[in-house]
């Protein structure tokens, strides 16, 4: 039997399990590195779609003015005569709300739904408060009545114009990015401090880099993952589900009435009715939604301090029947509100879109600078063209009673995330089929 025969019948020798951070840091340090290389694609996409979102408010205000803005003059015509002259335009559209000018140079909008509209959009008249005149007719979105360009670059962030299917891009980027944050955090705060050559490598610098700038982004990547997983298709219905159970979902005000005489206040009486009682604007005036039903009045300012009291008023005598302050909401339903608002840029006004943009900005280049390290990576000689990933089989040095517990948190975690869990078994399904294939291409 030659010598290299008698070599292999040797058992390779086995890894022993190592104690605390040295015993993860590998398994860590390889999902940091297939999570950043597969799904930063998905990350770098939200973060460019997700900047331009960010301006969109500015440029709507340029691209709609003749629809959101008029000359000051003194004086505004009624509500309801506004209203009228909306609904003039709209015989086939069910009048769903307006909402008064904040200033003098704004225009009233008067919202309908209309037939063939998709869910969440709405057809929107903006009508001269001096005159009386419409100024024009536009869909408009959500709550926060996005006009059509804005519309347009938030379907491209959460769906790339793709529907159910392109959805899962955006749910996939949010369910990793707080894995990626996390664990590059980790790598960083648990990494050896090794004396420094005198003059690094440019991949050593791009660690430093990428490194540092990751570690100021970690707090903001962890809130964008969370606040955006709000909206995703299939964990959003896990995290609807959950709030529903502890009771963590946003209370609404009562608009039940007794039945009235026929009488009806109209949008003036309503938001007279509302202004005496302390709400003030912006708001957007609900008419009855049938018999027994009062006009609901909220707020709808966005920025802080969050203007999102309510009231309910009786149509037939002006009462003010049930009042709903945002200072009475849980916990759970403020820190939703304010993530949204926040996630949206509208929380703090140019501050929070400054912030936001810096965010976006930094990942970016932080992706940037992990595909060039891995580039830098590559072997210069023989016929691989991309960097060498970390070693296989980190997780078998790890301690049974630190694996066990951290796959059932993966489990738990995979069950509530599911595109986290389908795509986390799919890394792991192509790994080990690629260890076999190379044990057998060494045999």
């Amino acid at each position: 039997m030659s010598i290299e025969e008698r070599e292999k019948l040797v058992p390779e020798p086995v890894a022993e399990p190592r104690a605390g951070w040295a015993s993860i840091r590998p398994l860590v340090l390889r999902l940091h590195f297939y999570a950043g290389v597969f799904i930063s694609p998905f990350l770098l996409v939200a973060a460019i779609t997700g900047l331009a979102y960010v301006w969109a408010p500015q440029a709507e205000q340029a691209v709609y003015d003749r629809e959101l803005h008029v000359p000051a003059a003194p004086g505004t015509v009624p509500l309801d005569q506004q209203a009228a002259a909306a609904r003039a335009l709209m015989p086939d559209g069910t009048l769903t709300g307006v909402r008064p000018g904040m200033t003098p140079t704004d225009t009233t909008q008067v919202i309908f739904d209309r037939p063939g509209l998709e869910a969440s959009y709405h057809w929107t008249v903006f009508v001269d408060p001096h005159t009386g005149d419409v100024r024009g007719q536009l869909e408009t979105y959500g709550s926060g009545q996005a006009m059509p360009l804005r519309s347009w670059i938030d379907v491209l962030h959460r769906s790339l114009h793709l529907g159910d299917f392109g959805r899962l891009y955006s749910e996939l980027a949010a369910s990793w990015l707080w894995v990626v944050a996390l664990a590059g955090l980790a790598l960083w705060l648990g990494r050896r401090r090794r004396k420094r050559a005198s003059a690094p490598s440019p991949r050593v610098k791009l660690l430093t880099w990428h490194g540092r700038t990751g570690l100021v982004l970690a707090i903001g990547l962890l809130f964008l993952s969370a606040t955006g997983l709000t909206w995703s298709q299939y964990a959003g219905d896990s995290i609807s589900e959950l709030r529903s159970q502890l009771d963590w979902t946003s209370p609404s005000v009562s608009a039940a009435v007794p039945a009235s005489s026929g009488r009806d206040i109209g949008f003036d009486g309503a938001r007279e009715a509302t202004l005496r009682a302390g709400l003030a604007d912006p708001v957007e005036v609900r008419p009855p939604a049938g018999p027994g039903e009062a006009y609901v009045v909220a707020q709808v300012g966005r920025s802080w301090p969050v203007r999102a009291d309510s009231m309910a008023v009786d149509p037939a005598t002006g009462t003010v029947t049930d009042t709903l302050r945002f200072a009475d909401y849980n916990l759970a339903a403020k820190l939703s509100t304010w993530g949204i608002d926040a996630h949206m840029g509208f929380l703090f006004g140019i501050w929070n879109q400054i912030a936001l943009t810096l965010l976006a900005v930094a990942l970016v280049a932080v992706i940037v600078w992990g595909y060039r390290m891995w580039w830098l990576r590559r072997p210069t000689r023989g016929d691989a063209r991309f960097g060498r990933p970390p070693a296989r089989g980190a997780w078998r040095r790890i301690p049974g009673r630190v694996l066990a517990p951290a796959v059932v948190v993966v489990a738990v975690v995979g069950y509530y995330l599911p595109l986290f869990g389908l795509s986390l078994l799919g890394f792991v399904v192509v790994d080990g089929l690629l260890e076999l294939r190379r044990r057998k291409v060494d045999a």
